[in-house]
């Protein structure tokens, strides 16, 4: 069987509307932050939180969850890339 995919989560919070939809999409990887009501990775899955950027590293059976937020991102905010292994 080879290694399980792994991806990496990278939300542009400058860019976020903070509208909910994401959250609403997949609530197993991203939320409303308390520090600035923008979406961000939960921390079970967070590497990186800043005011700007939420980075985190989720399991490949949640990738069409994240992937079907970053899709209904009304302004983009959101990208998902395979971490090679």
């Amino acid at each position: 069987m080879g290694q399980v995919a792994k991806y990496k989560v990278i939300v542009n919070r400058s860019i976020c509307l903070a509208c909910g939809a994401a959250v609403a999409a997949c609530s197993e990887v991203f939320e409303l932050g308390d520090d600035n009501g923008k979406n961000r990775v939960v921390a079970k899955y967070s590497v990186e939180t800043t005011s700007e950027v939420s980075v985190g590293v989720i399991p490949g059976e949640l990738y069409e969850c994240a992937k079907s937020a970053a899709e209904i991102c009304p302004v983009s905010a959101i990208s998902i890339e395979e971490i090679s292994g």
